[in-house]
């Protein structure tokens, strides 16, 4: 079953993408990932009452709330990061250095939970890498991202606080609802991107936020709650290194879906790294 809910991970996953590209178009990154979150939390928490798991709230161990606590932090700063990088640069081409956090991830689970990498997923991992370079490479930038290159720096930290988010929140959930989980890393992330906001004084440009970016916000908001649903319902049930390139898979829906929605192309190198990427991803299954 941690099979169906990885795979519905990825495509939520990949639809929050596309959508919050669109909502953030007019709309300060920070701001409308602070936004982001309060439909997450309120999502979150509806499922949370709907399984009835509240009532297991007291049962939590310390042990679980501290790395829940430091999931939600790493969270928060890949979130920030990513939807910063995603402003400043196409989607075809954040999303597949954000995604190469599979890599990170899994040597993270070889050195703290003990899963041992095999020859599939070493060679796995080198494809993965070859086909995030391929996706990236610089003489395929328009003129206008040339000139800005920090995209690339947030997408990188994007990419290393969202390894750490699966192997903290792996630990975390071990012993807890699913749910449960999700909703309380959604408290930390809340109160981490609101307290950027607000210090950074961007609240104030709520009162310019048009009708069409509430609506991909609170859509990309949706979808990043069921994408979250899924991904920790997997990763209870399932490995890190399994459950983490399943969920990248969304990259084939981010791209389809920027390709539809965003008018983005893929230029033949970029397409060669997204086969050489799908191919790595699915051999680390192995």
């Amino acid at each position: 079953m941690w099979l169906l809910y990885a795979f519905g991970s990825a495509l939520f996953a990949g639809m929050t993408s596309v959508l919050a590209k669109v909502g953030i178009k007019n709309t300060d990154s920070n701001l409308a990932t602070a936004l982001r979150t309060v439909v997450v939390l309120l999502f979150s928490w509806l499922m949370v009452f709907i399984v009835g798991s509240q009532h297991t709230i007291g049962m939590i161990s310390s042990k679980s709330l501290l790395f829940l606590i430091l999931s939600g932090c790493a969270t928060g700063a890949s979130w920030i990061c990513y939807f910063k990088a995603l402003q400043l640069g196409d989607v075809n081409k954040v999303t597949p250095i954000d995604k190469s956090s599979t890599i990170l991830t899994i040597l993270l689970a070889f050195l703290f939970l003990g899963e041992t990498p095999t020859v599939y997923k070493a060679f796995g991992v080198v494809l993965l890498a070859v086909g995030t370079y391929l996706m990236i490479q610089r003489q395929e930038f328009d003129s206008s991202e040339a000139k800005n290159r920090s995209w690339l720096f947030y997408a990188f930290l994007s990419a290393i606080f969202a390894a750490l988010t699966t192997i903290l929140g792996k630990i975390g959930i071990q012993d807890i609802e699913s749910n449960l989980g999700t909703a309380i890393r959604t408290i930390v992330v809340l109160i981490m991107a609101w307290g950027i906001v607000l210090f950074q004084k961007k609240h104030f440009l709520l009162k310019d936020i048009d009708k069409k970016s509430w609506v991909f916000i609170i859509l990309s908001g949706l979808a990043t709650g069921l994408s979250w649903l899924c991904y920790y319902r997997a990763l209870q049930e399932g490995k890190a290194s399994l459950v983490a390139p399943i969920d990248k898979l969304s990259i084939v829906f981010t791209i389809a879906f920027s390709r539809i929605f965003l008018k983005e192309r893929l230029t033949k190198k970029a397409f060669i790294g997204l086969l050489l990427t799908i191919f790595g991803t699915m051999l680390l299954l192995f």
